[in-house]
Protein backbone atom coordinates (compact mmCIF):
# COMPACT_ATOMS: atom_id res chain seq x y z
CA UNK A 1 0.00 0.00 0.00
CA UNK A 2 1.37 3.42 -0.96
CA UNK A 3 1.77 6.15 1.66
CA UNK A 4 -1.10 8.13 0.08
CA UNK A 5 -3.52 5.19 0.08
CA UNK A 6 -2.48 4.21 3.61
CA UNK A 7 -3.15 7.75 4.81
CA UNK A 8 -6.51 7.76 3.05
CA UNK A 9 -7.43 4.44 4.67
CA UNK A 10 -6.36 5.72 8.10
CA UNK A 11 -8.46 8.90 7.75
CA UNK A 12 -11.44 6.84 6.60
CA UNK A 13 -11.20 4.58 9.67
CA UNK A 14 -10.76 7.57 12.01
CA UNK A 15 -13.80 9.27 10.48
CA UNK A 16 -15.86 6.10 11.00
CA UNK A 17 -14.92 6.17 14.70
CA UNK A 18 -15.92 9.82 14.93
CA UNK A 19 -19.30 9.05 13.35
CA UNK A 20 -19.82 6.10 15.71
CA UNK A 21 -19.00 8.14 18.82
CA UNK A 22 -21.19 11.03 17.62
CA UNK A 23 -24.08 8.61 17.09
CA UNK A 24 -23.67 7.04 20.55
CA UNK A 25 -23.64 10.43 22.30
CA UNK A 26 -26.32 12.11 20.15
CA UNK A 27 -29.15 11.31 22.64
CA UNK A 28 -27.33 13.46 25.21
CA UNK A 29 -26.88 16.55 23.00
CA UNK A 30 -23.11 16.16 23.09
CA UNK A 31 -20.97 18.68 21.22
CA UNK A 32 -18.98 17.42 18.24
CA UNK A 33 -16.00 15.37 19.43
CA UNK A 34 -12.52 16.87 19.32
CA UNK A 35 -10.54 14.27 17.36
CA UNK A 36 -6.95 13.36 18.32
CA UNK A 37 -5.16 11.14 15.80
CA UNK A 38 -2.35 8.64 16.27
CA UNK A 39 1.00 8.04 14.63
CA UNK A 40 0.33 5.62 11.79
CA UNK A 41 3.20 3.28 12.74
CA UNK A 42 5.39 2.55 15.77
CA UNK A 43 2.72 3.74 18.21
CA UNK A 44 2.50 0.70 20.51
CA UNK A 45 4.90 0.77 23.46
CA UNK A 46 3.93 -2.77 24.49
CA UNK A 47 3.81 -6.01 22.51
CA UNK A 48 3.83 -9.71 23.22
CA UNK A 49 4.59 -12.55 20.84
CA UNK A 50 4.10 -16.26 20.95
CA UNK A 51 7.24 -18.08 19.80
CA UNK A 52 6.66 -20.64 17.06
CA UNK A 53 9.15 -23.46 16.53
CA UNK A 54 9.97 -24.19 12.89
CA UNK A 55 13.15 -25.58 11.26
CA UNK A 56 14.69 -25.95 14.74
CA UNK A 57 14.36 -22.19 15.30
CA UNK A 58 11.95 -20.10 17.37
CA UNK A 59 10.21 -17.29 15.50
CA UNK A 60 8.00 -14.41 16.63
CA UNK A 61 4.41 -15.33 15.84
CA UNK A 62 0.91 -13.88 16.04
CA UNK A 63 -2.43 -15.38 15.12
CA UNK A 64 -5.25 -13.84 13.13
CA UNK A 65 -8.50 -13.44 15.10
CA UNK A 66 -10.58 -16.59 14.82
CA UNK A 67 -7.85 -18.52 12.99
CA UNK A 68 -6.90 -20.69 15.95
CA UNK A 69 -3.39 -21.60 17.03
CA UNK A 70 -2.45 -23.70 14.02
CA UNK A 71 -1.92 -20.94 11.46
CA UNK A 72 0.77 -18.64 12.82
CA UNK A 73 1.85 -15.43 11.12
CA UNK A 74 5.64 -15.43 11.49
CA UNK A 75 7.24 -12.03 11.98
CA UNK A 76 10.65 -10.45 11.80
CA UNK A 77 9.35 -6.95 12.46
CA UNK A 78 6.06 -5.53 13.76
CA UNK A 79 5.32 -2.02 12.40
CA UNK A 80 2.64 -1.11 15.00
CA UNK A 81 5.23 -1.57 17.79
CA UNK A 82 7.68 1.11 18.85
CA UNK A 83 10.96 1.60 17.02
CA UNK A 84 12.70 0.31 20.15
CA UNK A 85 10.78 -2.97 20.03
CA UNK A 86 11.54 -3.42 16.32
CA UNK A 87 15.23 -2.71 16.94
CA UNK A 88 15.35 -5.32 19.72
CA UNK A 89 13.48 -8.11 17.91
CA UNK A 90 16.31 -9.37 15.63
CA UNK A 91 19.17 -9.52 18.19
CA UNK A 92 16.92 -11.19 20.79
CA UNK A 93 15.81 -13.80 18.28
CA UNK A 94 19.40 -14.41 17.22
CA UNK A 95 20.46 -14.81 20.87
CA UNK A 96 17.88 -17.42 21.87
CA UNK A 97 18.34 -19.37 18.63
CA UNK A 98 22.13 -19.41 19.06
CA UNK A 99 22.19 -20.34 22.77
CA UNK A 100 20.14 -23.30 24.07
CA UNK A 101 20.44 -21.88 27.60
CA UNK A 102 18.30 -18.94 26.46
CA UNK A 103 16.15 -20.79 23.91
CA UNK A 104 15.24 -24.11 25.50
CA UNK A 105 11.46 -24.35 26.05
CA UNK A 106 11.01 -20.61 25.54
CA UNK A 107 7.41 -19.95 24.43
CA UNK A 108 6.68 -16.22 24.74
CA UNK A 109 8.43 -12.84 24.60
CA UNK A 110 6.87 -9.64 26.02
CA UNK A 111 8.17 -6.12 25.41
CA UNK A 112 7.56 -2.97 27.45
CA UNK A 113 9.16 0.25 26.14
CA UNK A 114 8.85 3.99 26.67
CA UNK A 115 8.86 7.13 24.56
CA UNK A 116 12.06 7.99 26.45
CA UNK A 117 13.79 4.86 25.04
CA UNK A 118 13.85 2.42 27.97
CA UNK A 119 13.05 -1.25 27.41
CA UNK A 120 12.11 -4.26 29.53
CA UNK A 121 11.78 -7.73 27.97
CA UNK A 122 10.12 -10.71 29.66
CA UNK A 123 10.94 -14.21 28.42
CA UNK A 124 8.53 -16.98 29.44
CA UNK A 125 9.57 -20.64 29.76
CA UNK A 126 8.18 -24.12 30.29
CA UNK A 127 11.18 -25.11 32.42
CA UNK A 128 12.98 -24.15 35.61
CA UNK A 129 15.55 -21.37 35.16
CA UNK A 130 18.99 -21.89 36.70
CA UNK A 131 22.27 -20.06 37.28
CA UNK A 132 23.38 -20.72 33.69
CA UNK A 133 20.24 -18.97 32.39
CA UNK A 134 20.81 -16.04 34.73
CA UNK A 135 24.41 -15.64 33.53
CA UNK A 136 23.44 -15.80 29.85
CA UNK A 137 20.49 -13.43 30.38
CA UNK A 138 22.67 -10.94 32.27
CA UNK A 139 25.18 -10.84 29.41
CA UNK A 140 22.37 -10.40 26.86
CA UNK A 141 20.70 -7.61 28.86
CA UNK A 142 24.00 -5.75 29.19
CA UNK A 143 24.72 -6.09 25.48
CA UNK A 144 21.30 -4.77 24.46
CA UNK A 145 21.00 -2.10 27.16
CA UNK A 146 17.72 -3.47 28.55
CA UNK A 147 16.24 -5.00 31.68
CA UNK A 148 15.26 -8.65 31.35
CA UNK A 149 12.88 -10.88 33.30
CA UNK A 150 12.74 -14.65 33.11
CA UNK A 151 9.44 -16.28 34.05
CA UNK A 152 8.48 -19.90 34.55
CA UNK A 153 6.05 -21.60 36.90
CA UNK A 154 6.85 -20.29 40.41
CA UNK A 155 9.89 -18.31 39.18
CA UNK A 156 10.53 -14.69 38.31
CA UNK A 157 14.17 -13.73 37.84
CA UNK A 158 14.90 -10.03 37.29
CA UNK A 159 17.99 -8.75 35.49
CA UNK A 160 18.12 -4.97 36.07
CA UNK A 161 14.74 -3.58 37.14
CA UNK A 162 11.21 -4.96 36.86
CA UNK A 163 9.91 -1.62 35.56
CA UNK A 164 10.67 1.09 33.02
CA UNK A 165 10.53 4.81 33.75
CA UNK A 166 8.54 6.86 31.27
CA UNK A 167 8.84 10.64 30.93
CA UNK A 168 5.84 12.51 29.54
CA UNK A 169 5.92 16.25 28.81
CA UNK A 170 2.50 17.62 29.76
CA UNK A 171 1.90 21.31 29.00
CA UNK A 172 5.62 22.07 29.28
CA UNK A 173 6.36 20.07 32.45
CA UNK A 174 8.04 16.65 32.55
CA UNK A 175 6.34 13.97 34.64
CA UNK A 176 8.18 10.74 35.42
CA UNK A 177 6.30 7.45 35.73
CA UNK A 178 7.47 4.09 36.99
CA UNK A 179 5.72 1.48 34.84
CA UNK A 180 6.02 -2.06 36.30
CA UNK A 181 6.05 -5.26 34.31
CA UNK A 182 2.58 -6.76 34.18
CA UNK A 183 0.75 -3.63 35.36
CA UNK A 184 -1.59 -1.63 33.16
CA UNK A 185 -0.14 1.29 31.22
CA UNK A 186 -1.51 3.18 28.23
CA UNK A 187 -0.11 1.41 25.12
CA UNK A 188 0.01 4.41 22.77
CA UNK A 189 2.37 6.93 24.36
CA UNK A 190 1.83 9.76 21.90
CA UNK A 191 -1.96 9.58 22.19
CA UNK A 192 -1.64 9.19 25.96
CA UNK A 193 -0.01 12.64 26.13
CA UNK A 194 -2.90 14.06 24.07
CA UNK A 195 -5.40 12.43 26.45
CA UNK A 196 -3.73 13.82 29.57
CA UNK A 197 -3.44 17.32 28.12
CA UNK A 198 -7.11 17.28 27.02
CA UNK A 199 -8.21 16.13 30.48
CA UNK A 200 -6.07 18.82 32.16
CA UNK A 201 -7.57 21.48 29.89
CA UNK A 202 -11.10 20.23 30.60
CA UNK A 203 -10.41 20.27 34.36
CA UNK A 204 -8.94 23.77 34.42
CA UNK A 205 -7.39 25.41 37.51
CA UNK A 206 -9.54 24.69 40.58
CA UNK A 207 -9.52 25.75 44.21
CA UNK A 208 -11.37 22.63 45.39
CA UNK A 209 -10.43 18.93 45.49
CA UNK A 210 -10.50 16.08 42.97
CA UNK A 211 -11.42 12.44 43.51
CA UNK A 212 -10.03 9.91 41.04
CA UNK A 213 -11.18 6.30 40.83
CA UNK A 214 -9.15 3.59 39.02
CA UNK A 215 -5.96 5.72 39.08
CA UNK A 216 -3.45 3.04 38.03
CA UNK A 217 0.13 4.27 38.38
CA UNK A 218 -0.99 7.92 38.46
CA UNK A 219 -1.00 8.54 34.70
CA UNK A 220 -3.58 11.36 34.92
CA UNK A 221 -3.31 11.88 38.67
CA UNK A 222 0.10 13.54 38.81
CA UNK A 223 -0.69 16.37 36.35
CA UNK A 224 -4.14 16.86 37.93
CA UNK A 225 -2.49 17.48 41.29
CA UNK A 226 -0.89 20.66 39.90
CA UNK A 227 -4.35 22.10 39.07
CA UNK A 228 -6.42 21.53 42.22
CA UNK A 229 -6.10 22.01 45.97
CA UNK A 230 -5.82 18.30 46.79
CA UNK A 231 -6.31 14.93 45.08
CA UNK A 232 -7.54 11.69 46.63
CA UNK A 233 -7.14 8.72 44.29
CA UNK A 234 -8.06 5.05 44.58
CA UNK A 235 -6.71 1.93 42.88
CA UNK A 236 -7.15 -1.77 43.74
CA UNK A 237 -3.95 -3.22 42.19
CA UNK A 238 -1.11 -3.48 44.73
CA UNK A 239 1.49 -3.23 41.97
CA UNK A 240 -0.05 -0.06 40.53
CA UNK A 241 -0.45 1.52 43.98
CA UNK A 242 3.22 0.89 44.75
CA UNK A 243 4.20 2.47 41.41
CA UNK A 244 1.89 5.44 42.05
CA UNK A 245 3.47 6.03 45.47
CA UNK A 246 6.94 5.95 43.90
CA UNK A 247 5.76 8.37 41.20
CA UNK A 248 4.34 10.82 43.75
CA UNK A 249 7.74 10.93 45.46
CA UNK A 250 9.73 11.10 42.20
CA UNK A 251 7.71 14.08 40.99
CA UNK A 252 7.78 15.97 44.30
CA UNK A 253 3.98 16.13 44.62
CA UNK A 254 2.69 16.75 48.14
CA UNK A 255 -1.08 17.23 47.74
CA UNK A 256 -1.96 13.74 46.51
CA UNK A 257 -2.98 10.66 48.54
CA UNK A 258 -3.57 7.15 47.14
CA UNK A 259 -5.88 4.66 48.85
CA UNK A 260 -5.84 0.98 47.85
CA UNK A 261 -9.56 0.44 47.38
CA UNK A 262 -11.85 -0.53 44.54
CA UNK A 263 -14.33 2.05 43.28
CA UNK A 264 -17.13 0.03 44.90
CA UNK A 265 -15.31 -0.04 48.26
CA UNK A 266 -14.63 3.69 48.16
CA UNK A 267 -18.30 4.36 47.43
CA UNK A 268 -19.19 2.36 50.54
CA UNK A 269 -16.64 4.32 52.58
CA UNK A 270 -17.86 7.72 51.39
CA UNK A 271 -21.44 6.66 52.12
CA UNK A 272 -20.28 5.52 55.60
CA UNK A 273 -21.64 2.04 54.91
CA UNK A 274 -18.28 0.42 55.82
CA UNK A 275 -15.09 1.44 57.56
CA UNK A 276 -11.77 0.48 55.96
CA UNK A 277 -8.47 0.27 57.82
CA UNK A 278 -6.81 1.38 54.59
CA UNK A 279 -8.55 4.76 55.09
CA UNK A 280 -7.82 5.16 58.79
CA UNK A 281 -5.25 7.93 58.17
CA UNK A 282 -7.45 9.78 55.66
CA UNK A 283 -10.06 12.28 56.86
CA UNK A 284 -12.68 12.02 54.11
CA UNK A 285 -14.75 14.81 55.67
CA UNK A 286 -11.87 17.28 55.20
CA UNK A 287 -12.12 17.08 51.39
CA UNK A 288 -14.11 19.55 49.33
CA UNK A 289 -14.62 17.49 46.19
CA UNK A 290 -15.66 19.41 43.10
CA UNK A 291 -14.48 17.05 40.35
CA UNK A 292 -14.65 13.29 39.89
CA UNK A 293 -12.27 11.71 37.37
CA UNK A 294 -12.80 8.14 36.19
CA UNK A 295 -10.98 5.97 33.66
CA UNK A 296 -12.72 2.65 34.37
CA UNK A 297 -12.30 -0.85 32.93
CA UNK A 298 -14.25 -1.78 29.79
CA UNK A 299 -17.34 -2.63 31.86
CA UNK A 300 -17.65 1.03 32.91
CA UNK A 301 -18.90 2.26 36.29
CA UNK A 302 -21.21 0.11 38.39
CA UNK A 303 -24.62 1.61 39.36
CA UNK A 304 -23.52 2.62 42.88
CA UNK A 305 -20.48 4.49 41.52
CA UNK A 306 -22.76 6.24 39.02
CA UNK A 307 -24.94 7.34 41.92
CA UNK A 308 -21.84 8.61 43.72
CA UNK A 309 -20.87 10.58 40.60
CA UNK A 310 -24.09 12.59 40.79
CA UNK A 311 -22.76 14.43 43.84
CA UNK A 312 -19.98 16.14 41.89
CA UNK A 313 -20.18 19.42 40.05
CA UNK A 314 -17.93 18.04 37.32
CA UNK A 315 -17.34 14.49 36.09
CA UNK A 316 -14.37 13.87 33.80
CA UNK A 317 -14.78 10.45 32.20
CA UNK A 318 -12.20 8.75 29.95
CA UNK A 319 -13.39 5.47 28.47
CA UNK A 320 -11.98 2.61 26.39
CA UNK A 321 -15.51 1.39 25.59
CA UNK A 322 -17.90 3.96 24.07
CA UNK A 323 -20.92 1.67 24.56
CA UNK A 324 -20.50 1.48 28.35
CA UNK A 325 -19.65 5.20 28.38
CA UNK A 326 -23.01 5.95 26.73
CA UNK A 327 -24.76 3.58 29.15
CA UNK A 328 -23.23 5.40 32.14
CA UNK A 329 -24.05 8.84 30.71
CA UNK A 330 -27.69 7.73 30.36
CA UNK A 331 -27.68 7.16 34.14
CA UNK A 332 -26.29 10.66 34.74
CA UNK A 333 -28.11 12.63 32.04
CA UNK A 334 -30.86 13.98 34.30
CA UNK A 335 -28.32 15.71 36.58
CA UNK A 336 -25.36 16.41 34.27
CA UNK A 337 -24.85 17.55 30.67
CA UNK A 338 -21.91 16.94 28.32
CA UNK A 339 -19.97 20.16 27.72
CA UNK A 340 -16.87 18.69 26.06
CA UNK A 341 -16.24 15.51 24.13
CA UNK A 342 -13.13 13.97 22.57
CA UNK A 343 -12.06 10.95 20.54
CA UNK A 344 -8.53 9.62 21.04
CA UNK A 345 -7.26 7.13 18.46
CA UNK A 346 -5.38 5.03 20.99
CA UNK A 347 -5.79 1.89 18.84
CA UNK A 348 -5.36 2.78 15.14
CA UNK A 349 -6.21 0.19 12.48
CA UNK A 350 -8.72 -1.46 14.85
CA UNK A 351 -12.36 -0.69 15.69
CA UNK A 352 -11.37 0.17 19.29
CA UNK A 353 -11.30 3.77 20.45
CA UNK A 354 -10.71 5.84 23.57
CA UNK A 355 -13.06 8.70 24.29
CA UNK A 356 -13.48 11.41 26.90
CA UNK A 357 -16.31 13.60 28.12
CA UNK A 358 -16.69 16.44 30.58
CA UNK A 359 -20.04 16.37 32.34
CA UNK A 360 -21.15 19.41 34.33
CA UNK A 361 -24.08 19.75 36.68
CA UNK A 362 -27.22 21.16 35.07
Amino acid sequence: MSHTSQESEYQSQLDAKRVRLTHLLAPFDAPAPEVHDSPRQHYRLRAEFHLWREDELRHYAMFAPGAGKRAPILLDQFPPASQRINTLMPPLKAAWNADPVLGERLFQAEFLTTLSGQALVTLCYHRKLDDAWEAAASALAARLGISLIGRSRGQRLVIGTDYVTETLRIHGRDFHYQQPEGAFTQPNGTVNIKMIEWACDALGQRQDDLLELYCGNGNFTLPFATQVRRVLATEISKTSVAAAQANIAANGIDNLVIARLSAEEFTQALNKVRLFRRLQDIDLDSYDFGTLFVDPPRAGMDPDTCELARRFERILYVSCNPETLAHNIAQLHDTHRITRCALFDQFPWTHHMESGVLLERR
